[in-house]
């Protein structure tokens, strides 16, 4: 019985951070953790963005850079 209740603490803390990731997805705010675990698992070897940069490159990657809408907005 007790190692039920664990299984779902555990089920519902990762229901949890999933719901948390896709809430800050629909609302364009980047994963920077996800960014840094990627990068130090696969990249070890190549600088890492701060977290500035990193939403500012994940912002124009969105929304385009300054003249990439070719209009008036």
């Amino acid at each position: 019985m007790f190692s039920t209740l664990l299984d779902a603490g555990r089920d519902l803390a990762q229901a949890g951070r999933y719901l948390g990731q896709s809430m800050r997805l629909m609302v364009g705010l980047p994963e920077y953790d996800t960014y840094v675990a990627h990068m130090e698992a696969t990249h070890p070897d190549q600088p890492m963005m701060s977290y500035e940069a990193f939403f500012r490159e994940r912002q124009e990657a969105r929304y385009g850079g300054a003249g990439k809408r070719g209009g008036c907005c």
